[in-house]
């Protein structure tokens, strides 16, 4: 599965070895949420969150949807090169459609809090490493990532 893969490179993009190799846990939480809002069977809403990030990356629907929920402050730094403002579990749970946290914290063997939680404490690096020149690059995630050469 492709929600597989990703977490293999988001794992790794975050610094597998991290906290008992929890790097490679918040890759798996991260990648099993793009994949469910990239068109992964997330609904409606997570099917929207596409258009924002084109055809296979979901990340910019996320960084849209964490906009519209009132965290742009946090989303705008992450893409800047200052310091990554911070986020709350309860903030990204508030953020996602229920459907696509659910489904994330499923794939990752967690509970949606925890999840949220993760992705909480994750996103924001990821956000910043994937988007060296201040914004979110175009074409594949996976693409993308491997790019970065982390």
């Amino acid at each position: 599965m492709a929600g597989n893969d990703l977490g293999s490179l988001l794992g790794g993009l975050l610094g597998g070895g991290g906290q008992g190799g929890q790097g490679g846990g918040a890759g798996n939480i991260l990648g099993a949420l793009l994949g469910a809002l990239g068109g992964g069977g997330g609904g409606a809403q997570a099917g929207g969150a596409q258009a924002g990030g084109g055809g296979n990356n979901p990340l910019g629907g996320l960084m849209d949807m964490l906009t519209k929920s009132g965290l742009a402050d946090q989303a705008q730094s992450w893409l800047g090169t200052g310091e990554n403002r911070p986020v709350s579990g309860s903030q990204i749970a508030e953020a996602l459609p229920d459907d696509a946290l659910r489904k994330a914290a499923e794939q990752a063997g967690v509970s949606p809090e925890q999840a949220a939680d993760e992705i909480a404490r994750s996103l924001p690096q990821a956000v910043d490493k994937l988007s060296p020149g201040g914004e979110i690059p175009s074409g594949s995630l996976e693409d993308i990532i491997r790019a970065q050469n982390l």
